[in-house]
């Protein structure tokens, strides 16, 4: 099985967390892991390819923003709260708390419903 690149805690740097953090659907995964806990790849409600979704969650994982473990075929996802927050304290709180009450999520889910 291959081995999954994981930035070590000094190594996560702010550019690629922003990056990784500025796409709507990556927001969307990571808001859902913070709701709910770590979650396998295939859990999120998202209507897009797998191929795409793998891509999202390896933008993640290797930002540093989420831990993804393998159990069995599964990819299980989880947020790297604690490692954030020693890099950057309180920046995860402040963009997932502006995200979250903006209810973005919901709109993403709107515009690709009526697209559909």
């Amino acid at each position: 099985m291959k081995i999954l690149y994981h930035p070590d805690r000094k190594d996560i740097q702010l550019a690629s967390v922003l990056y990784a953090l500025s796409d709507p659907l990556r927001l969307y995964v990571v808001s859902e892991i913070r709701k709910h806990g770590e979650q396998a790849c295939n859990s999120f409600n998202v209507p897009i390819a797998k191929s795409t979704m793998s891509h999202h969650a390896r933008t993640l994982r290797e930002a540093g923003v989420v831990h993804t473990r393998a159990q069995g075929t599964q990819r299980l996802l989880s947020l790297r709260s604690d490692d954030l927050e020693e890099r950057f304290p309180g920046l995860l709180d402040s963009i997932l708390e502006a995200y979250e009450s903006a209810g973005e999520s919901k709109l993403l889910f709107m515009e690709k419903t009526e697209e559909h």
